[in-house]
């Protein structure tokens, strides 16, 4: 039985089993009326002077309609023509009615009636979801549909207590929120059925954060545990897209919006297997114990889930979309890049779910390390223009330094209070922050090597340990740090967990120089600037062991070259625009440049090696052609044996033999990249720790290039030995012994190449050991030796080696090629050459030796 107000009289509309009948009377419901169309039934009553709605029987029902007996056609069509006012009025919408006794599939909902909204009278009650209401207007467990507006409805589950007043309706705060209501606004309440076999929850998607900022925390919740005491809360109840609600579990409030809802599939209504195709989206359902809720975590959130009954976060990739790895403008560190990528950014390119059921953490640091001018700077910015993140904060070492106590930590906790800010109030959905340091080996020195008393460099040391890994970790930085001396940097800053990727950026190979060198002159292709003679390929073979920068100062100074010959020299410098319109970069234009102005800090200065071997070499004999040999068989071995990256080889003779030019000459010709020669004219009056530290500075030199060839000249002399005493520096033969014998690291190969001519000396210092082997380099011992040195040197003329030879036919001779080298010379600066030929080959023969 429905009721309603109209023209100021009270209607009811009764309802019967097994049929509908709609009438129109008043208060005065004639008894024979409705005998006639069912014996017992209940009538609900609406009028001015009954309020609150209510049930009454009349007259008690008996047995047989306890037991759902349908009334028959007869009584129903009694019914339809004992109308008084012989009008019949459509059903509106059929209802779930709450009341057991009534429930059926042919309920009418209630007539819409208004209600006056309210706030919730506990916190308990706003916990469950419900719209509470008085015991008298409407009972627990049913669906009603609130209407705000002409045009916005609500559906919620109504719950009773008995605090609130009849006649109004009692909403928690997210509840007013989400349908817009204001405490006292009048609304208009009817009841809402749901179809079950479209309006069962199937699966709903909810956004979930902390309801309180101050109760947030960093533990993980289960949203397996989460979505289980979710449906043993608000099992049976309505929910809507957009709905607010709070939810407590485990002693927190949680916020809750519901963001998807989809229907249930109606194999599994009937207890079929579920059919694998995809449900309709709906606006309300009801809520059942085999509905699936899955949490989905605020986008500001710092909520952390765990478990399966949530969704895969949507994160913002971390590779910028519009990057163009090709164009990023690094030639010649593909592979550097490469495994950078794999060890720093694979892991944050995977979503967040993934990587915590790995149980893996982020790459915090990561160390480039290596020459000046080899590309540390430009791929650390480059590293921060690929990802999609905030600008990275670049600061150069000494910035961090200041003459105030304490004020230098502070530098440091700056650079990291925005990544702590944004960690504590995001969590795991903090954004990365990127953080550079420049020349790091500035403020990161080893702890207790300063001098200073204050020990600044200490505590910095120490801030910046805690910060990159300390009690509280931050996992939303990426700290860069970039040297040229990782030997300096403090070992705690160099373990796994801080600078754990170190990165070593070395010279370009001849691939990397092509890709350099067409970085650096593409403008001038593009633009027709660029001579067609310019072979890219030909200028990277003849630049071994020259750094990007080197490279890029190379195309510089080739630039130059050309645009000076477009300058007029007249009394003002004026451009001529006529040829300058014509202007090109030529081959010559490098080439000059190459070989006057840009020379490489780690490659060969020919200028170190050329005044040894300044008169070539003098095959006199087979010892001369052997010990080259040889040398080329070693440097055959460095360049291709695998197993052998260090081969060291000892030329010793006597004095004047000519072993530091054929030392000289077996590293020209071995074309290594890399050549220095170690001699001890360079370290004239240097302490012991001096010629230390330069002898260590050329291997380490060396084993920044693929190929070295090192020449130790002279090796008695750099041990300051002298026979009296006997004396010599022990620092310096330790250091020998120790950098003869360091292998070379990994991919590096160096051919060392040393000289003495006391190798008895050696032998008592135990450091012949130290070299692979040893080639011995003669005098020259014979009289034909001797006249083939002289044909080659070209210095007398036919009859006079012949007289030369004549006089030394069957003798012995002993003497060194440089020495003869002066005594010839010394022989032709008599001023009549022809006439006193006997008298010159007279004192020829006399230093001989004979």
């Amino acid at each position: 039985m429905r009721s309603f107000i109209h023209r100021g009289f009270a209607w009811v509309s009764v309802e019967l089993r097994g049929g509908r009948s709609h009438s129109n009377v008043s208060h005065n419901v004639p008894n024979a009326l409705l005998a006639a169309a069912v014996k017992e039934t209940r009538l609900r009553i609406f009028s001015p002077s009954f309020h609150p709605p209510f049930l009454i029987p009349w007259p008690p029902p008996p047995p047989h309609f306890r037991s759902r007996q349908p009334i028959t056609r007869g009584a129903r069509q009694n019914i339809r023509q004992s109308d008084c006012c012989g009008q019949l009025h459509p059903r509106t919408s059929a209802s779930h009615c709450a009341d057991p006794a009534l429930r059926s599939p042919a309920a009418v909902r209630m007539a819409a009636r208004t209600m006056q909204a309210a706030r919730c009278p506990t916190d308990e009650l706003s916990l469950t979801n419900c719209a509470v209401v008085s015991e008298k207007d409407l009972q627990s467990g049913q669906h009603v549909t609130v209407k705000t507006t002409p045009n916005h409805k609500y559906v919620f589950t109504v719950k009773t207590h008995h605090t609130v007043a009849p006649g109004t309706i009692a909403f928690s705060l997210p509840q007013r929120k989400w349908a817009g209501l204001s405490i006292g606004q009048d609304i208009e309440v009817s009841n809402y059925n749901f179809d079950k076999s479209n309006q069962c929850i199937g699966a709903m998607t909810i956004e979930i954060d902390f309801l309180q900022k101050k109760s947030m925390d960093s533990s993980p919740y289960d949203s397996d545990k989460m979505a289980a005491e979710f449906l043993q809360q608000f099992n049976n109840q309505a929910f809507s897209v957009t709905q607010q609600l709070v939810f407590s579990f485990c002693d927190k409030l949680f916020g809750l919006m519901v963001k998807d809802i989809e229907a249930m599939d109606s194999s599994i209504l009937k207890g079929e297997p579920a059919t694998g195709k995809k449900q309709q989206k709906i606006d309300v359902g009801l809520m059942v114990g085999n509905s699936q809720v899955i949490f989905e975590k605020a986008e500001t959130s710092s909520l952390t889930l765990v478990g399966k009954a949530k969704t895969k976060e949507a994160r913002q990739t971390i590779i910028n979309p519009d990057w163009n790895f090709e164009k990023m403008g690094i030639g010649g560190l593909d592979k550097e890049f490469s495994d950078i990528f794999r060890r720093a950014f694979a892991s944050r390119v995977f979503p967040p779910d993934i990587v915590e059921q790995m149980g893996c953490k982020h790459v915090k640091g990561i160390l480039l390390f290596g020459p000046p001018g080899c590309g540390k700077t430009l791929m650390a910015r480059q590293i921060g223009k690929m990802l999609n993140a905030r600008e990275p904060k670049v600061v150069n070492g000494p910035e961090i330094l200041n003459k105030y106590v304490g004020e230098s930590e502070a530098n440091i906790r700056k650079l990291f209070a925005d990544a702590e800010e944004e960690q504590k109030r995001l969590g795991a959905n903090s954004g990365l922050h990127i953080i550079i340091f420049d020349e790091l080996d500035a403020i990161c020195k080893q702890r207790g090597t300063g001098a200073s008393s204050t020990g600044v460099h200490d505590t910095v040391v120490n801030q910046l340990l805690s910060k990159i890994d300390g009690v509280e970790q931050l996992n939303n930085i990426l700290v860069i740090g970039m040297t040229n001396r990782p030997d300096l940097i403090d070992d705690a800053l160099m373990r796994p967990g801080r600078f754990e990727v170190k990165m070593e950026i070395g010279l370009p190979d001849e691939k990397g120089r092509v890709q350099i060198l067409n970085i650096h002159t593409i403008k001038m292709r593009n633009f027709n600037l660029l001579a067609a003679d310019v072979d890219i390929k030909e200028l990277a073979a003849e630049t071994k062991n020259y750094s990007g920068a080197e490279l890029e100062g190379l195309v510089r100074a080739a630039q130059s070259t050309a645009m000076n010959r477009h300058i007029k020299a007249t009394s003002t410098v004026e451009v001529d625009m006529e040829r300058a319109e014509k202007l090109q970069v030529t081959r010559d234009d490098f080439m000059g440049s190459l070989n006057n102005d840009i020379k490489p800090a780690f490659g060969t200065n020919q200028e170190d090696y050329s005044s040894f071997v300044m008169n070539g070499i003098i095959k006199w004999g087979d010892p001369v052609a052997h010990v080259l040999d040889d040398g080329e068989l070693l440097v055959q071995q460095t360049k291709n044996s695998d197993r052998t990256p260090l081969v060291a080889v000892l030329l010793e003779g006597p004095p004047h033999s000519g072993k530091t030019a054929l030392a000289a000459k077996i590293a020209e010709d071995s074309q290594f990249p890399f050549i220095k020669i170690c001699s001890p004219d360079k370290m004239i009056g240097s302490s012991e720790i001096s010629k230390c530290q330069a002898i260590k500075k050329v291997f380490d030199d060396a084993y920044k290039s693929q190929l070295s060839c090192v020449v130790v000249d002279d090796i008695e002399r750099l041990l300051d030995y002298v026979p009296i005493g006997p004396r010599f520096s022990n620092l310096v033969l330790q250091a020998l012994l120790v950098l003869l014998k360091k292998t070379p690291p990994k991919g590096r190969k160096l051919l060392i190449i040393g000289t003495t001519s006391r190798k008895d000396v050696l032998q008592e210092m135990e450091m012949l050991d130290a070299f692979s082997t040893t080639i011995h380099v003669p005098n020259i011992s014979t009289g034909e030796q001797l006249v083939d040195a002289l044909e080659l040197l070209g210095s007398f003329t036919d009859k006079e080696r012949a007289s030369i030879a004549h006089q030394l036919k069957g003798k012995r001779v002993w003497i060194g090629i440089k020495k003869l080298l002066v005594f010839i010379e010394m022989s032709l600066q008599v001023q009549n050459h022809l006439l006193l030929i006997e008298e010159n080959c007279a004192q020829f023969k006399c230093k001989l030796y004979i």
